[in-house]
């Protein structure tokens, strides 16, 4: 290669490399013109509000069920249709939050897009109020093909539509009595448990069924040995004693299955002739004696548990099948069986 070769392609390297130092200047400008400065935040939507205490009231639909709550002068969410219902808020208070943190997933402004979001027939619609008299409105349209997602319209503006989770529709279809606030039955365990009753179905109108009758025994001085005594005998180590007791320790409801049943639903559920009473009498850790009564009725349909009753609570409660299992053999067979 001559010299003036070896010089032209000098001359075209220098040329070559300024050319690339000016582009990555170039992308270097647009790139710190359009990243997000650190710490700064998405655009607001208009119309957000931001603070979940500012709701006082909510209202929404989700195809098949409609449910409203507010607000009572203590503060406290209530069920509008049963402002008596006790009412676990964490599913209420969940959306609230949802409504102030939500980001969208995407931004939607085409028109084509929008007649294509399901807003027309939506999934779900919800309003929820503030205090000042505002409110906020969201419209649920379809959900996104891999179904994480919906399309959802927020306070009426149909020139935009936004992709949000699903996390707030899932909220929407949580069922009412999934919100009850269970009662909390007391920890029964062998010091405290002054005697218990399991009484069977009656055979037949106007008799009594199979009742067991089991009494706790303990020595002065030595509280933490006890004897379980039936019709006179030891059963102290009988294993279905030793089983009641266990369940008896864990006894839990499960869920709220229907809270102020009619008489039909109390007879289908076979409170009309019980499968099994339990009366279970205890101290507390104050030294208070107290009674705890249980009606169990039928099994549910799924054989998953039993509908049972809370001493005069005319509400059905769920246990589990397993923590029946030894009171139900009892009731049928006694401590024989």
């Amino acid at each position: 290669m001559t010299w003036q070769e070896r010089r032209t392609v000098t001359i075209l390297s220098t040329i070559l490399a300024i050319l690339c130092a000016a582009l990555l200047i170039v992308l270097g400008i647009r790139y710190q013109e359009n990243r997000d400065l650190p710490g700064e935040e998405a655009p607001a939507v208009p119309g957000a509000v931001t603070d979940p205490g500012a709701f006082t009231s909510l209202f929404y639909e989700n195809g098949s069920t409609t449910l409203s709550f507010s607000l009572n002068e203590e503060g406290d969410w209530i069920w509008d249709a049963d402002p008596d219902f006790p009412l676990d808020d964490a599913v209420i208070t969940s959306i609230t939050e949802l409504l102030t943190s939500w980001k969208p997933q995407q931004t939607i402004t085409d028109s084509a897009t929008l007649e294509s979001c399901g807003m027309d027939n939506p999934t779900a619609t919800l309003t929820a109020g503030t205090a000042q008299g505002g409110a906020v409105t969201m419209l649920l349209g379809k959900a996104t093909t891999d179904g994480s997602s919906y399309y959802m319209r927020y306070n009426g503006d149909e020139s935009t539509a936004y992709i949000i989770d699903g996390g707030l529709y899932e909220l929407l279809c949580v069922p009412i009595y999934d919100m009850c606030e269970l009662p909390q039955l007391p920890q029964l365990t062998e010091d405290t448990i002054r005697s218990v009753t399991i009484q069977g179905a009656a055979p037949a109108e106007g008799e009594r069924g199979v009742t067991t009758y089991l009494a706790a025994q303990r020595a002065e001085g030595e509280d933490s040995v006890t004897t379980w005594r039936s019709s006179g005998a030891n059963v102290t180590d009988d294993e279905t004693v030793r089983a009641l007791l266990s369940d008896l320790e864990t006894l839990a409801f499960e869920k709220c299955v229907d809270y102020r049943p009619s008489d039909e639903a109390a007879t289908i559920c076979g409170f009309d002739e019980p499968a099994a009473k339990l009366k279970v009498e205890y101290v507390t850790d104050t030294g208070v004696e107290q009674t705890l009564e249980l009606t169990i009725g039928l099994p549910l349909p799924d054989g998953s548990g039993r509908y049972t009753r809370l001493g005069e609570d005319t509400t059905i409660y769920l246990l589990p099948t397993a923590a029946l299992d030894p009171l139900m053999r009892v009731s049928v067979n006694g401590l024989e069986g």
